[in-house]
């Protein structure tokens, strides 16, 4: 047997599995998502445990919004709460049309976009449309988010949150959809997930 070439093929297929599986849904033009997200006061406290932070809840929050893109997560002190990160869009920022025009990247926990060619207005891009730092209630969640693609449409529901550890780190959500740079993602604890 020839196990260098068989490694090498066995790496091709997967590289081409990851990717395929990945790879962007196309929709058709119009807009997909067009509520706006949902947000209240948590009523009572209510606080989560996961991987020895402590979370709190700041407010109920439900979104259903495309999915601009997923970035996973796995070396910074981050992911053992939100090991994806999604870009999400509602509004006009769901329209294929006017994502055509639009370029999104994302890294170390922001979302970049960039056009050449302003399809709306740049106040609405930067309203609806966000980064959204996802900590999965259970491992079921946690699968169901690593497996988000670009395209998907997806609602979200859970509580914004801020966290925190024993030795003084925290890492609070944004409460509006109007803020921009450093501090403008929302941190969810999402306790249930859908996708289409």
């Amino acid at each position: 047997m020839n196990w260098p070439r068989i490694v090498f093929i066995a790496l091709i297929c997967l590289g081409a599995w990851n990717w395929w599986g990945g790879r962007e849904l196309a929709r058709p033009p119009g807009v997909l998502a067009s509520d706006l997200p949902v947000q209240s006061s948590p009523g009572q406290a209510r606080r989560f445990q996961r991987n020895g932070y402590e979370l709190t809840a700041l407010a109920t929050f439900e979104i259903s919004a495309r999915v601009l893109g997923a970035e996973h997560y796995r070396t910074d002190r981050e992911a053992q709460l939100a090991p994806v990160d999604l870009a999400l869009g509602w509004g006009r920022m769901s329209d294929s049309e006017v994502l055509k025009h639009i370029s999104i990247s994302q890294s170390g926990r922001f979302y970049f976009w960039r056009t050449d060619n302003f399809p709306i207005p740049r106040q609405e891009i930067e309203t609806f449309s966000a980064n959204m730092h996802m900590i999965p209630a259970d491992e079921r969640i946690e699968a169901a988010l690593k497996a988000v693609r670009p395209g998907q449409l997806i609602t979200v529901r859970g509580y914004l949150v801020e966290a925190g550890a024993v030795d003084g780190w925290k890492w609070r959500s944004s409460l509006t959809r109007t803020d921009t740079g450093a501090g403008a993602c929302e941190l969810i604890w999402v306790e249930s997930l859908s996708t289409s």
